[in-house]
């Protein structure tokens, strides 16, 4: 049995500049952080059951994996050519899918190193990165960027930078306790209860990354701004660049924002908090405010307010913490049990 972890992440200035469709002419950047929640992908080997058994919000049971309806789980056991049957493989999330987290890209570095571990091979973090990248975007076709691998492969803060030769830099960013502490007591992270694909809203995104180049710039070019005010611990500078970037991701594409969406910011914004974004692609998922601690049950209240009168009943304050752990294998005992 192998049991694999993925943290989700938290991504603060830059997102979108990880298509190719823009960093194939400018680098893209992104600086994230990964947080205390976390999506979990099992691998066991059931000798005695001749199926491939796969268990995620359903369960399938098939006789080779070109006849599975998971589509991440599919691609991954034809392209790695796992086709005797007798394997389970379960997915369980602390999170609900689609929240804006990078819950999807998350999973899939899971699945791969833990299948990859099944195989005897063990990959590093930029090769999981990588294989992640390669089963969404190239066997999926998914129109998403790798920032969201990286992150659940590298942990921590890190600035991503997606160069045009298809290679990308990491830089850790080293915050001491202190100063992440601080930004944990003025995070405030808020699950609106609207689900999403991403790839709903990317698919316009990217149609119109030309038009919008200059500013795509902007979003990458502001990550080393970020960075500085992050390691000196300027909360409302940060909050600044937040808001900054949301108002430039906005223009990007119809779906980013809609009017429900710009209540539920508005509303906290007027409760106090000093700045925030929708993360992820948008069009739903999670906001992220940061706000002075006086402020945070106002900011609750306008926030639920909301919510409610919008009938959005699974809307939900998210308590986090940043962490600097990526994808671990938490469990690997094929060996023990003489099954490789």
């Amino acid at each position: 049995m192998i049991l694999v972890r993925a943290p989700l992440r938290v991504s603060f200035v830059g997102g979108g500049t990880d298509l190719p469709d823009f960093y194939k002419t400018h680098p893209g950047r992104v600086l994230s952080a990964t947080i205390n929640k976390f999506v979990y992908v099992l691998i066991n080997p059931t000798p005695l059951i001749d199926k491939f058994t796969v268990k995620y919000q359903k369960t399938e049971f098939v006789s080779h994996p070109s006849e599975l309806e998971h589509t991440r789980i599919k691609a991954a056991l034809l392209d790695l050519n796992f086709v005797k049957s007798g394997l389970e493989i379960g997915s369980f999330a602390d999170l609900p899918a689609k929240t804006g987290l990078g819950s999807s890209s998350s999973f899939s570095v899971a699945l791969l190193k833990g299948l990859y571990a099944y195989d005897g091979k063990n990959l590093n973090k930029t090769a999981a990165a990588e294989a992640a990248s390669r089963l969404e975007i190239e066997l999926i076709k998914e129109p998403i960027g790798k920032q969201d691998q990286y992150a659940a492969s590298f942990g921590g803060f890190n600035i991503f930078q997606f160069n045009s030769n298809n290679s990308v830099d990491v830089e850790p960013i080293l915050v001491d306790y202190q100063k992440k502490s601080d930004l944990e007591k003025h995070t405030l992270l808020f699950f609106t209860g609207i689900t999403r694909p991403a790839s709903i809203v990317l698919s316009e995104q990217r149609s119109k990354i030309e038009q919008n180049f200059e500013t795509y710039k902007k979003m990458a070019d502001s990550v080393y701004d970020f960075k500085d005010k992050l390691l000196k611990g300027d909360l409302r500078g940060m909050a600044a660049m937040l808001h900054e970037g949301w108002q430039r991701k906005r223009m990007l594409a119809s779906n980013i924002s809609n009017s429900l969406i710009n209540d539920l910011y508005e509303g906290g914004l007027n409760a106090g908090a000093w700045g925030g974004k929708i993360l992820g692609a948008g069009g739903g998922g999670c906001f992220l405010f940061i706000a002075p601690p006086e402020k945070q049950n106002n900011i609750r209240e306008s926030m639920r307010k909301i919510a409610n009168q919008n009938q959005l009943t699974d809307f939900k304050e998210i308590p986090v913490r940043f962490i600097n752990s990526g994808t671990d294998i938490l469990l690997n005992n094929q060996h023990q049990t003489g099954l490789v």
